[in-house]
């Protein structure tokens, strides 16, 4: 039961840091769009930050566009391998998933993870416990797209942060990897601290970009660490996100949106576009933007 039922919610989603190709702003805008509006049907109606995280990321993995489930990167090997993870803020459960392959949502495997003691599991022990938890599975080849067999390198993980009516905060995040990685490489995107974290005394953030770098400056970590010390959001993740080409290289980019136990909403982004929906219990309707450019010239 809520402590308190109507209080503030707000929830933003993520498409991934990457540059869209040509024509595909639309399919971009409007996946996260629908994504936000799964999420949203369920903190409206009183539902947990959790059930609206896993709801939106799972509409983002079944669309193609995105690179999660349904449209997933192939390693190097030409074969989908997977990654999730999921954090509640009551409790700081988390689950997560890496190199997972033949499962249609992994985040859906990643939440199932949640009430168990291991936090993360990779590989087939992945898909054998989303089959002993009777998730859908499916044969890894479905996920495939031709998109995706022939594209260049991206590291595009898609997201999302919730708050509910009840001030219970979590975050989530899904990716298809890197085209061409090794067989069994396991990015930011299912390690907390890293590509996504959630507290209820702190807030929330979830990461897209280069994997790597973002681990070996615990990204998460910080903007955690930011907020805390009561930093805006956007101020939080724009900070971390600056860092990326410091430690990486110029290549490293990538993008990040949060929320702060209070209610505030915010996002960065230093890659080339980064397609981000929101709404919070203060506004009339969402909104949708491919990129930072694009909201301060709207």
């Amino acid at each position: 039961m809520f402590e308190n039922p109507s209080g503030p919610w707000a929830l933003i989603v993520h498409g991934g840091a990457k540059e869209m190709g040509p024509g595909e702003e639309d399919a971009n805008r409007q996946g996260v769009l629908e994504a936000l509006a799964e999420g949203r049907k369920i903190l409206e109606r009183g539902g947990t930050a959790v059930d609206a995280v896993e709801a939106s990321i799972r509409k983002l993995e079944d669309l193609p566009i995105f690179n999660a489930g349904h449209g997933s990167s192939l390693n190097e090997e030409g074969e989908v391998e997977m990654c999730s993870g999921m954090m509640d803020g009551r409790d700081l459960s988390v689950g997560a998933v890496g190199a997972i392959k033949g499962v249609r949502n992994p985040v859906s495997v990643a939440r199932a993870m949640l009430g168990e003691k291991e936090t993360l599991i990779v590989g087939e022990g992945a898909r054998t416990f989303a089959r002993n938890k009777n998730l859908p599975l499916v044969n890894n080849d479905a996920l495939i797209t031709e998109l995706r067999e022939s594209e260049l390198a991206e590291h595009d993980t898609v997201g999302a942060v919730a708050l509910d009516k009840g001030g219970n905060i979590a975050a989530g995040t899904s990716t298809g990897g890197l085209t061409g990685a090794h067989v069994g490489r396991i990015g930011d995107s299912p390690v907390p601290g890293c590509g996504f974290y959630a507290d209820n005394h702190v807030g929330a953030v979830a990461f897209s970009g280069d994997g790597e770098t973002i681990q070996r400056l615990a990204l998460a970590g910080r903007v955690m660490a930011a907020l805390d010390r009561g930093e805006h959001p956007e101020q939080a993740v724009a900070k971390a996100v600056a860092m990326l080409p410091g430690t990486g290289g110029a290549d490293a980019d990538g993008g990040g949106i949060a929320i702060s136990k209070d209610g505030r909403v915010g996002w960065a982004h230093n890659s080339p576009d980064f397609a981000v929906a929101m709404i919070t219990s203060d506004m009339n309707e969402p909104k949708a933007w491919l990129g930072k450019k694009e909201e301060k010239n709207g």
